[in-house]
């Protein structure tokens, strides 16, 4: 695919994903990540867990990334932000965070945490900047070839930082 010439921030929109966009985000998810979710996993986040919040970012009627989060109790744990390597570099990353924190607030919860490879140095430095801090490993945690995971937390303030386009990427 061309790398789109002119970047217009107004023509993206975050909203729930849906069914009809698993196509889509499977694209997407598959461009991301050498463990891809399965299109079953999915479908079951989206329609049989009732802590599961799922949102795709979509320019010009393309899914262009997604994020998910469980909201349980008090905290949100999210179980992964991807945007296609095509639109990586538009803070889009940081975009679809930060809406899953102020979805996170909106539901009460008062903690976040997160699993990451310990290698994505990229995805952590955003994760340091919205104010995760490394709190533990997880050894083995990824399927593909058994890397650890950092897991970090982050307390959630009052109200979440305003979505902003800001560095993007993906990051499991």
């Amino acid at each position: 695919m061309a790398m789109v010439e002119a970047w217009d921030p107004a023509a993206l929109v975050l909203r729930p994903m849906q069914l009809r966009d698993l196509d889509q985000v499977l694209q997407v998810e598959r461009r991301s990540f050498s463990a891809p979710w399965s299109r079953q996993a999915f479908v079951t986040e989206l329609v049989e867990n009732q802590f599961a919040r799922y949102v795709v970012a979509e320019y010009h009627n393309r899914v262009i990334g997604y994020a998910g989060v469980w909201l349980i109790l008090d905290e949100g744990h999210v179980t992964n932000i991807a945007v296609d390597p095509e639109f990586r570099g538009r803070h889009l990353g940081e975009t679809l965070l930060r809406h899953l924190m102020a979805l996170c607030v909106a539901h009460g919860a008062a903690r976040m945490t997160l699993e990451v490879r310990v290698s994505n140095a990229v995805a952590q430095n955003l994760y340091r900047k919205l104010g995760f801090a490394g709190v533990g490993i997880r050894k083995g945690y990824y399927t593909d070839n058994r890397e650890d995971a950092l897991i970090m937390w982050a307390d959630l303030p009052p109200s979440a930082p305003p979505a902003t386009h800001q560095p993007g990427g993906s990051a499991r």
